[in-house]
């Protein structure tokens, strides 16, 4: 057992390929339910007969799992084995998983989501905080969201079909075991951040209230992405779109969803930063308001796939902006704690506004979110484009 943790001292070069493949693969498990939380959240309407709300609730409940531990994570991860924080990650998340099968008391389930969200929150917080390491962490950390998203595609797309034949218990037998399997990687992990103390350069000095007004907009936008996702696929049942077609739409907007974080790769900063993060948060509400009332086919099409590229397209840059606010990391590992609070409270406001499936009212309120996101981001952009224009650098 002390052989498979490895002690601090244990050199393990997160470079190789080996070690940015067991990221990777740890990194999707971690992702596993939330990224296919449509489907679920339609198989315990469908399969499982909860109401909406409830379905929404226990949902939220396990994305509120995710947070806290993505939260607690920045305090610990320098105390505790890397390795052994991983295993108690794994434990968690394949043991909530199990204990989902066959529950169909709403406060037993939502108790058991709870714990797989622990779980999984620690894999995605460790994992970032491990390719943050890597010497190309930007290239890394979009093979991660590409890694998701493909996983997000191909089980968007066989969900239906699963459910049909296995039911809700089979698939969450197969995310136990998909979670049970990054057992196998847990080795080839690093044991701490085996960096050697380095000078920070200077960076620009930027006030309390700017930071506060970015990480402000950082949670709002991620609400709003929280108050859309959970209900996506139901609204587009509720429009009278086939349960198999509104899978193939999902499919097709997480394959654009690839697109556009590929695409920030490629381009990186050519056209700059923000001004691509700002039109992405506006396109993205745009891509919402296709989804109002109850939108036909091409609508509602157009709306989901748009709004998947817009919100991949837009991540990147979000947490390249806060990473010039903060040589250090600081508010980079605030941001993923934000983002993974707003995947929670979010379904909670959708369950709460919800009422008798009034998804507008919903879909607005997202709507709303992400107009406000982009004015509390502004005054930062803002900020850090004068110090670029003033350094002579590029933003």
């Amino acid at each position: 057992m002390t052989a498979y943790l490895g002690s601090k001292k244990t050199i393990i070069d997160i470079n190789t390929t080996r070690s940015i493949i067991a990221v990777l693969f740890i990194a999707v498990a971690g992702a596993c339910m939330f990224i296919l939380q449509p489907v679920y959240v339609q198989g315990l309407v469908g399969y499982l007969h909860f109401s909406e709300s409830d379905a929404g609730m226990i949902a939220a409940a396990e994305m509120f799992g995710l947070a806290a531990t993505a939260v607690v994570t920045n305090f610990v991860i320098n105390l505790v084995n890397w390795r052994l924080l991983t295993l108690i990650f794994i434990t968690l998340a394949t043991a909530g998983n199990l204990l989902s099968v066959g529950v169909t008391d709403i406060n037993l389930l939502i108790m058991a989501r709870v714990l797989a969200g622990l779980g999984c929150g620690g894999l995605i917080s460790i994992t970032f905080i491990m390719m943050g390491l890597t010497q190309r962490s930007d290239r890394n950390m979009a093979l991660i969201i590409v890694c998701v998203l493909t996983y997000g595609a191909l089980g968007l797309f066989v969900m239906p079909s699963v459910l049909q034949g296995f039911g809700v218990d089979g698939v969450l037998i197969f995310f136990a075991a998909f979670c049970a399997s990054c057992l196998l990687f847990v080795a080839y992990l690093p044991c701490n951040h085996q960096m050697h103390e380095q000078v920070v350069d200077d960076v620009a000095s930027y006030s309390r209230p700017i930071k506060l007004l970015t990480l402000l907009g950082v949670l709002a936008y991620n609400l709003a992405i929280g108050i859309v996702w959970v209900y996506m696929f139901l609204v587009g049942t509720d429009a009278g779109i086939k349960e198999q077609t509104v899978a193939n739409i999902l499919t097709a907007s997480q394959i654009l969803g690839i697109a556009g974080a590929l695409l920030v790769v490629v381009f990186e900063r050519r056209f700059g930063r923000h001004l691509p993060l700002l039109a992405g948060i506006v396109g993205g509400a745009i891509a919402i308001g296709l989804l109002l009332g109850k939108p036909e086919f091409l609508l509602f099409t157009l709306g989901v796939c748009a709004f998947n590229f817009l919100w991949n397209f837009s991540m990147p840059y979000i947490f390249a902006v806060l990473a010039d606010f903060d040589a250090r990391g600081k508010m980079v590992a605030a941001g993923v704690s934000l983002q993974l609070i707003g995947f929670a409270f979010g379904p909670a406001i959708a369950s709460a506004m919800l009422g008798d499936a009034n998804y507008t009212l919903v879909n607005t309120i997202a709507i709303v979110l992400f107009i406000v996101s982009a004015i509390l981001l502004f005054p930062g952009l803002r900020v850090q484009d004068k110090h670029y224009a003033a350094t002579g650098t590029c933003n």
